[in-house]
């Protein structure tokens, strides 16, 4: 997976930190590294649709752009 052969360039913005945080309500020191563990969690489901990658997992759902592995935004999965 291309996702996970990249993980080390995966970053985010001073303002998707504050965003991220916001939405799945974390409030850990390194945002980053919170969603790398994430990601890289054998539970993790990772589907690339167009231009992002969509990872769902333990009830989130983290956007990671495919070309700059930039972190868009992460929000919690809607309760059906």
């Amino acid at each position: 997976m291309e996702l996970l052969d990249n993980i080390d360039k995966v970053h985010t913005t001073d303002m998707g930190v504050d965003r991220i945080k916001r939405n799945i309500e974390v409030d850990v020191e390194d945002i980053v590294e919170y969603c790398v563990e994430k990601i890289n969690q054998e539970n993790a489901i990772i589907e690339r649709k167009g231009k992002n990658y969509y990872v769902t997992v333990d009830g989130i759902v983290i956007t990671v752009n495919a070309s700059s592995y930039t972190i868009i935004t992460a929000h919690k999965v809607k309760k059906q």
